[in-house]
């Protein structure tokens, strides 16, 4: 099974609410995407950071699982700092992009790229997973 067919084989109620979808899953890179609905958005039909975040949050966990040892448990966030740069309007797709920062026995650490489809760079978030054992 490839790694983009594990995570779509996983249930993840959460990321399924909010509509993401994975479509890119190597060990170094996880892509999904989410379009801004309105029930994700804030005042002026713009996406709430919540939104992002969660987003941000079940694409680095992904990533996570996918590079989880054979004799792991699963994982959990221990720490995420977020980085709002700019808003995204509904009806916009957000592409959101994990890669490794650290991949260690204990915790990864992974920074995830959240940007609409023509660019636009909505947010930078570094999380840290912790390995359950």
């Amino acid at each position: 099974m490839t790694p983009l067919e594990k995570l779509k084989a996983m249930r993840m109620p959460f990321a399924e609410l909010k509509g993401v979808e994975f479509v890119e899953a190597e060990t170094d890179r996880v892509v999904a995407r989410m379009t801004v609905r309105p029930d994700l958005c804030t005042l002026h039909h713009t996406i709430h950071g919540g939104a992002v975040m969660a987003l941000a949050d079940s694409v680095g966990a992904a990533a996570t699982v996918i590079n989880l040892p054979e004799d792991a448990k699963g994982t959990t966030t221990l720490e995420s700092k977020t980085n709002f740069i700019g808003g995204a309007k509904e009806g916009t797709t957000i592409v959101a992009t994990a890669t490794p920062v650290h991949r260690g026995r204990r915790t990864q650490v992974w920074t995830t790229r959240l940007e609409t489809e023509d660019g636009k760079l909505v947010a930078v978030v570094t999380q840290t997973q912790l390995i359950l054992v």
